[in-house]
């Protein structure tokens, strides 16, 4: 299916970005111009989601190399770049995969640097599409008919260069005639299911319901969830997940429960180097996230607040990990490593 919209394009010179902070009720585009605009971009959430922020990235590499020829100005701009969140590990894997080719292509002369960068960066956003949809035709296969599924933040095509991830999965469901149900949770502070998914699910006709994300334990307790699909931001090499915050607590409540629990993400989204999740950097947000909803405060002007945009599921409470190459069931650190040795599951 063609979508309607799409998270980022690059055309004329400028990668241009929905603005996903303004969703749904405004539909308006920002225009990046300079690495600088790409790092305010991902900093403050213009784009997001992990696939989606690697594929900006990589834009962001080849407007650095145009604005800056001098290698130390380059590599500074990148460093930046890179810094802009720390968690989704597709932003530094994206970014090295394009200094690779900076590093085959800088003796070639400034014109086919450029050359060799854009065609990198437009292959890292087509790669993105082709493996969010292996990822749903593989995924599709643990979606039951008429199953009720509940997912939690946005993991579509506003998260990705194109279809999605987690929703890609409930999507190719939808589209093969499974007659699926969705819950999508709100997702609080910053209401990504609430003004993202559901916006998505709406735009493709599929039948669901918005929940607050509180009342997620008492559907799954009254046997009214089938399985839980969500994405993923890193994965640690023992199948450790990071994800948007309530994921963890969503996993503890399927597994008392015994309800399937499937994080969707692409092989890029694996950090090798790590062994386990708590070596995952954990981006804490500015407290007006959590003190106000919008532009209307919510909580007194004089209390602390703590908040953590995202948070580890330990593999134990994970059913599998649905990637482009299969699906990655426990013993998860051995299947991991198979992946990484370039194997198929």
């Amino acid at each position: 299916m063609d979508e309607s919209f799409v998270a980022l394009v690059f055309k004329d010179e400028e990668l241009v970005l929905l603005d996903q902070r303004i969703l749904p009720t405004e539909v308006e585009y920002v225009h990046c111009k300079s690495a600088a605009d790409v790092e305010f971009a991902i900093r403050d959430m213009v784009v997001r989601g992990a696939p989606a922020i690697g594929a900006a990235a990589a834009y962001g590499v080849y407007l650095a190399a145009k604005e800056h020829q001098d290698e130390n100005a380059f590599l500074k701009e990148l460093e930046i770049l890179g810094n802009a969140r720390p968690t989704a590990v597709n932003l530094a894997w994206a970014i090295e995969r394009m200094k690779g080719i900076y590093t085959k292509s800088k003796q070639k002369g400034q014109d086919a640097l450029l050359a060799a960068l854009l065609a990198e960066a437009d292959e890292i956003r087509a790669e993105d599409i082709r493996v969010n949809k292996e990822m749903s035709r593989i995924g599709n296969i643990v979606v039951p008919n008429k199953a009720t599924i509940l997912t939690h933040c946005n993991t579509g095509a506003l998260a990705t260069a194109g279809w999605g991830t987690a929703l890609g999965v409930i999507k190719e469901a939808h589209y093969s005639r499974k007659e699926i149900f969705v819950y999508a949770d709100e997702t609080r502070p910053r209401l990504q299911g609430a003004r993202l998914t559901a916006w998505e699910l709406v735009e493709a006709k599929i039948p669901s319901k918005l929940i607050a994300d509180s009342t997620a334990a008492t559907l799954i307790r009254d046997g009214k969830v089938d399985l839980v699909i969500l994405g993923g931001d890193r994965v640690a090499a023992n199948g450790d997940v990071a994800n948007k915050l309530g994921t963890f607590a969503l996993s503890v409540i399927c597994k008392a429960y015994g309800v399937p629990f499937y994080s969707v993400v692409p092989v890029s989204t694996i950090d090798f180097a790590i062994p386990d999740g708590s070596h995952i950097p954990i981006e804490e947000r500015e407290r007006e996230e959590v003190t106000h909803v919008g532009e209307t405060q919510v909580a007194p002007t004089e209390i602390d607040v703590y908040n953590p945009a995202f948070d580890v599921t330990p593999h134990q409470n994970i059913t599998g990990i649905i990637t482009e190459r299969g699906i990655i069931y426990p013993p998860f650190a051995q299947n991991i490593e198979r992946l990484r040795k370039g194997e198929r599951l």
